[in-house]
């Protein structure tokens, strides 16, 4: 079925990776690198949580059904009450959750910042052992901290690379895959006439803020400069919305960008109907090989406007923990994530659901994956020079909200200017 996960941080992480980068040990790390719900609280009997989960795809409930039924086996007298929730519905939810004070113990989504800055959940210290703390790859680690203290802990991770159908290349007469903007728009439109859609482009709600970063750091632009300050309106994050209003115009992308999510595009390529579009290290579980295992694609580095720079989006999604006023809860908590955090059964996680590995031992189970690593390995590579969106900054979570409702309606009509002033006055309120 469906990848939803992965949202992007805001600054470079190189330098963490250098020190991983040697011999590979990380690539070979990473190989794939009815819905539970409970109206219990949780904690209030000091051994009863609920976990709130992500939905990837088709097998995440299988998984966390199944690691519950293990940890409560292992563990007589606690139990976990568990609901998985789509990645279109999460936003909503845990909005619902704050608002109402029903925060589950524990919850699988892709920010933190704002609960730590609201005082809301332990720090991860707090939650997990030292030997937990200590298993996670710094790149990621540096990733899970507000203020200079961890409160995330690191669940996957993911990097986005561009892919393109080497049929559909060949019947439209283009040698290889664009470099830069110029190549992108001329192959789109040479796709279009050979029948097919030229440019997946997703700017619906699902994650609209992932494309968009995506292309606007590729034009130089991106959420912040390089102090931190929010610059959203600038002018190169202008011009990359022109670039792609212009696209939607040619209509050489798929009707509708801006109420078109990932899944839709990435189910479409998986179908040879798309030539190209910016893609994720779960495509290939996730949707090409649920439907043809020979579609014949390349992955290359994303194009950029001028083709010198190919910047990658670096993405994961952690857990955090939320404290309780209903009763202890701390104690049944920091039993369940250290039992998850478990090599095994970090490594059957991040395997199950076609991501990179966020810890060193669960990398390691997954290093005698071999087959993988040819795949995996263009993605490992690109994190050693990853933009992350600003996911430390408590305000990212409304701009978040912001980019995924408003961003879509620049290519479809709208004045990128305005659009994207509108949503720099969201991040400088911070609401």
């Amino acid at each position: 079925m469906t990848k939803h996960a992965m949202r992007a941080e805001g600054y470079s992480v190189k330098r963490h990776l250098a020190g991983l980068a040697g011999g590979l040990s990380l690539a070979l790390a990473l190989t794939g690198c009815g819905k539970g719900s409970s109206s219990d609280s949780g904690g209030s009997d000091g051994k009863t949580i609920r976990f709130v989960a992500a939905k990837y795809d088709d097998d995440t409930q299988a998984y966390w059904t199944a690691l519950i039924k293990d940890f409560e086996a292992a563990n007589p007298g606690y139990r976990v009450n568990l609901e998985v929730v789509d990645w279109e519905q999460m936003d909503s939810k845990v909005k619902t959750y704050v608002q109402t004070k029903q925060e589950p113990d524990i919850l699988n989504y892709n920010k933190f910042s704002d609960f730590a800055r609201d005082d809301l959940v332990y720090k991860a210290q707090d939650v997990v052992s030292p030997k937990v703390l200590a298993d996670f790859l710094p790149v990621f680690r540096q990733q899970a901290q507000y203020q200079g203290t961890q409160y995330g802990l690191p669940l996957l991770s993911s990097a986005r690379l561009f892919f393109y159908n080497k049929d559909i290349f060949a019947k439209a007469g283009i040698a290889g895959p664009p470099s830069t903007w110029a190549e992108v728009e001329a192959d789109a439109k040479k796709i279009k006439r050979a029948g097919y859609i030229g440019l997946g482009l997703p700017l619906g709600a699902e994650e609209a803020q992932a494309e968009f970063q995506i292309w606007a750091m590729n034009n130089g632009g991106g959420w912040t400069d390089s102090s931190g300050k929010w610059t959203i309106d600038q002018q190169a994050n202008v011009d990359t919305l022109t670039y792609l209003r212009k696209l939607t115009k040619e209509k050489v992308t798929q009707p509708n960008p801006e109420a078109t999510n990932r899944k839709d595009v990435f189910n479409e390529f998986a179908q040879g109907k798309i030539g190209m579009l910016n893609g994720a290290v779960f495509l290939r579980k996730g949707f090409i090989d649920p439907v043809d295992k020979k579609l014949n694609y390349g992955v290359e580095a994303l194009p950029s406007k001028d083709g010198s720079t190919h910047k990658t989006l670096g993405v994961q999604d952690y857990l955090v923990a939320f404290k309780k006023s209903d009763g202890p809860n701390k104690a049944a908590v920091k039993k369940f994530l250290d039992f998850f955090y478990q090599k095994e059964n970090a490594a059957k996680f991040v395997s199950t659901e076609g991501f990179l590995s966020v810890t060193k031992s669960a990398g390691a189970v997954l290093s005698s994956d071999s087959p993988n690593t040819a795949y995996y390995k263009p993605f490992v590579d690109a994190l050693a020079a990853a933009e992350f969106a600003p996911a430390d900054d408590p305000a990212w979570a409304a701009v978040d909200g912001a980019v995924k409702q408003r961003i879509g309606t620049a290519v479809a009509g709208g004045d990128p200017a305005k659009v994207l002033g509108e949503i720099q006055k969201t991040a400088q309120k911070g609401d």
